[in-house]
């Protein structure tokens, strides 16, 4: 009796920068960032980036980003929809725990954003993780205390304030569905 069974590929940072396309590697697995998100998805997105870029100003020490590398392993790179650093980034990639981060649900990704990505954020230290599901118009904030992530808050048309060290963001929910 023969006891094959399927091994599955185990990717590094080293097989992430020879692949064409986007795609993001979770201790060591690979997944396809395509199709390129819906239209209201990029919709929502840019309306989260336009609010805490435009709050941000005020706060010499914290930036908003578009998806950008964070390298948390070898073999774990993410690009998260948007995010919130609290230093300056150096080199192609950031390498640290962002502040905070917003993901954008969309049906191929759903599964991945809210466990994959909830352990690893949790894990990770990022202070604050927001799950937007636009087709609900709605977002769930999970805020880190004592290493875990605890519900803050089901946000509709709400206000939340995200405390980031010196820096704080009034956050209006109801600007980014519309």
């Amino acid at each position: 009796m023969s006891l094959a069974y399927e091994l599955k590929p185990h990717y590094t940072y080293r097989d992430y920068q020879n692949w064409e396309g986007r795609w993001e590697i979770i201790e060591g697995e690979a997944y396809a960032m395509s199709p390129a998100p819906l239209p209201k998805h990029q919709k929502v997105s840019n309306k989260i980036a336009r609010q805490l870029d435009e709050t941000l100003d005020e706060c010499p020490g914290c930036s908003a980003y578009l998806p950008i590398d964070w390298k948390i392993a070898e073999d774990t790179v993410v690009q998260p929809d948007n995010l919130v650093l609290c230093y300056e980034p150096e080199g192609s990639y950031i390498s640290k725990a962002p502040s905070l981060i917003f993901e954008v649900v969309s049906p191929s990704t759903a599964a991945k954003d809210e466990h994959l990505k909830y352990a690893l954020y949790e894990k990770e230290g990022v202070d604050y993780y927001v799950i937007v599901y636009p087709d609900e118009k709605m977002a769930k904030i999970f805020q880190l205390s004592e290493g875990r992530y605890i519900k803050a808050l089901d946000a509709q048309k709400e206000n939340f304030t995200f405390k980031l060290g010196d820096c704080v963001i009034d956050f209006d929910f109801s600007k980014i569905w519309n």
